[in-house]
């Protein structure tokens, strides 16, 4: 599922529509969103650099990392750094985010970033006007793609830290007007669901097409946590975990898949889910609602329920099936109804079957009121 994503962000919009906006959300349960977040990152990189993706160019805007953080990750993975100013730029947003750091620069006290970082990155000292960072998102990425058609992608890497210096109607109304840039052909973003109320998370998923929640595969209660035997597992959480994805489609319906998510010493690595870990099985089993009722039913039940008769039903007895229309009336009925007297008669009483009568209430009742409007299907 998470290349599914990366191929969503790579095909980017279509013309007329907004672009493709993914949310990456993590928990103190499994801290796995941030791998999650350089994966998509690296990939997109890679699409962009190849010239296989339809945006042309990438605008990162860095706030819970340095530029230098983010050069050595696509170095990397194999990405060429020296050509790399043609196709990527850094919002500096971690480094000066406030304008202290300009002014210990003046007084000497303060070390520049690296050459390399240095030449793709520009620097942010006003975090908390969120006006001139989207007016800077778009100047950067402009600037890399000129003016025209041609598109670009926009990557947040912490959505936490930008709530800390604005309100949440600006953050969200950046990301809107982001997302509804004609340049832009996709945005992504990463999200610590823990820190953020239900309603600030509500709202930054609601202005994303997709979701990818890191969740755990064995879930704990908080008085579950402190057992000792339970530690173990609770520290599996912590390098694997299930990759949920809920995709908005353009006709309305919401797709949901999800995949297992390892964090190893060769990286990062998405499988399909198994069942095969009796520790995850056991685990799951526990997290069954206890109802008061049974979901079930039993083998009386269900021979009791093949026993009644349905009023409309075939019996297949070879007797023509007979269908009150509600044009008979109630004497007629009885009439009919009424049994030959013989002496050797008997009546076959089968107190096994129901059966469903329906009497007029009145013979002055117009006919057409009560009678069947599929009396003409052969049912």
């Amino acid at each position: 599922m998470a290349e599914w994503v990366c191929r969503a962000l790579r095909d980017g919009a279509l013309e007329g529509e907004h672009a493709p906006a993914l949310t990456i959300k993590d928990s103190i349960a499994t801290p796995l969103g941030f791998d999650a977040f350089c994966h998509v990152l690296s990939q997109l990189s890679t699409n962009i650099a190849a010239e296989k993706s339809q945006s042309r160019a990438l605008v990162l805007v860095a706030f819970s990392r340095s530029p230098s953080y983010y050069v050595d990750l696509l170095k990397r993975r194999g990405l060429d750094i020296s050509s790399s100013q043609q196709w990527i730029r850094i919002l500096d947003c971690y480094t000066d985010p406030l304008g202290w750091r300009e002014r210990l620069m003046e007084c000497g006290s303060a070390k520049n970033l690296s050459h390399e970082a240095s030449n793709v990155a520009s620097t942010c000292r006003n975090v908390k006007d969120v006006d001139k960072l989207f007016s800077s998102v778009i100047s950067l990425g402009k600037g890399l793609v000129g003016q025209g058609k041609v598109r670009f992608s926009v990557a947040i890497d912490s959505v936490n830290e930008m709530l800390r210096h604005a309100s949440l109607s600006s953050v969200a109304g950046l990301l809107s007007n982001l997302r509804c840039c004609d340049q832009i052909s996709s945005i992504f973003w990463f999200l610590h669901a823990d820190l953020c109320e239900e309603k600030v998370t509500a709202v930054i998923e609601y202005m994303s097409s997709m979701v990818a929640s890191i969740e755990p595969l064995i879930p704990f209660a908080n008085r579950q946590r402190g057992n000792s035997e339970n530690l173990s597992l609770v520290e599996r959480n912590f390098t694997k975990g299930k990759f949920h994805v809920r995709c908005k489609r353009r006709n309305g319906r919401v797709r949901v898949m999800f995949e297992e998510i390892h964090i190893g010493q060769s990286g990062i690595d998405f499988t399909s889910p198994s069942s095969e870990d009796g520790l995850v099985n056991q685990g799951n089993q526990g997290l069954l609602p206890k109802v008061q009722f049974n979901l079930q039913l039993s083998e009386k039940e269900r021979n009791d329920r093949a026993k009644v008769v349905l009023p409309f039903e075939h019996q297949g007895n070879g007797k023509p099936v007979e269908i009150y229309d509600g044009r008979k009336s109630l004497m007629d009925i009885k009439y009919e109804a009424a049994p030959v007297s013989t002496g050797n008669s008997k009546i076959n009483d089968d107190s096994s079957k129901g059966e469903i009568i329906y009497f007029r209430d009145s013979d002055d009742e117009m006919p057409d009121s009560d009678e069947d409007p599929d009396d003409d299907l052969d049912i």
